[in-house]
């Protein structure tokens, strides 16, 4: 059975460390917030200049002026800092961004993604998307594995434009999750219920598939 929203984001959540700078997307990253793993202290990064993002607010706690970069509103974490975009985005092409967590509508077997545009729909702007690709070492790329018409979304070559070339390493769909190097996706685990057979007919791109590939396992 393919992955939940919600489980998605838990499961991203394990990649995270103690003392962790990271930053999430719009969509199903900002979800991750919520899953946080007891015993370690991470600082969300929002790049509208919030550092130190809390859950989503319960309805009680809501302040309209607390929002992420997708206008989502949000709660401070103690020790947050909230600055300038500028410093956000000096901080994002610093370097200084442990971990980035963001959506996709492909990648590729030589970790290119596109992200930003599809040609001839609306394009509300590519954001901080290409910033962000560029200036983190440990990206994480979340989607669905193929459209809603069935095509795969990890391919050999993406047909889309590139928000960045050859900076993603690990994806996690709704079917499984993947590390991407020498050219292919190495597949690691896959969603509970979901086989290999599925994950190889919907991933159109080369994938390495090891002997034995793990369930995920959600509490």
């Amino acid at each position: 059975m393919a992955l939940s929203r919600e489980q998605i984001a838990q499961r991203i959540a394990r990649e995270l460390e103690d003392g962790f700078y990271v930053n999430l997307g719009i969509g199903i990253p900002t979800l991750v917030a919520n899953y946080i793993p007891e015993g370690i202290e991470v600082m969300l990064q929002s790049e509208n200049g919030l550092l130190g993002m809390g859950p989503f607010p319960t309805e009680d706690e809501i302040d309209a002026d607390m929002i992420n970069a997708g206008k989502q509103t949000v709660t401070a974490a103690t020790g947050a800092s909230i600055f300038s975009s500028a410093e956000s985005f000096a901080m994002i092409r610093g370097g200084h961004v442990d971990l980035t967590v963001l959506g996709a509508f492909e990648v590729d077997v030589n970790g290119n993604i596109a992200s930003w545009m599809i040609p001839g729909k609306l394009i509300k702007g590519m954001g901080g998307a290409m910033d962000l690709v560029a200036g983190a070492e440990n990206i994480i790329v979340t989607m669905t594995h193929a459209s809603k018409h069935g095509e795969s979304k990890l391919l050999t070559n993406c047909t889309l434009p590139l928000t960045g070339a050859g900076c993603i390493k690990k994806v996690l769909t709704d079917l499984a999750f993947l590390e991407i190097k020498d050219g292919a996706f190495h597949l690691k685990e896959r969603a509970p219920g979901v086989s290999v057979e599925e994950i190889i007919e919907k991933t159109e791109g080369k994938l390495v598939v090891p002997e034995h590939v793990p369930e995920m396992t959600f509490a």
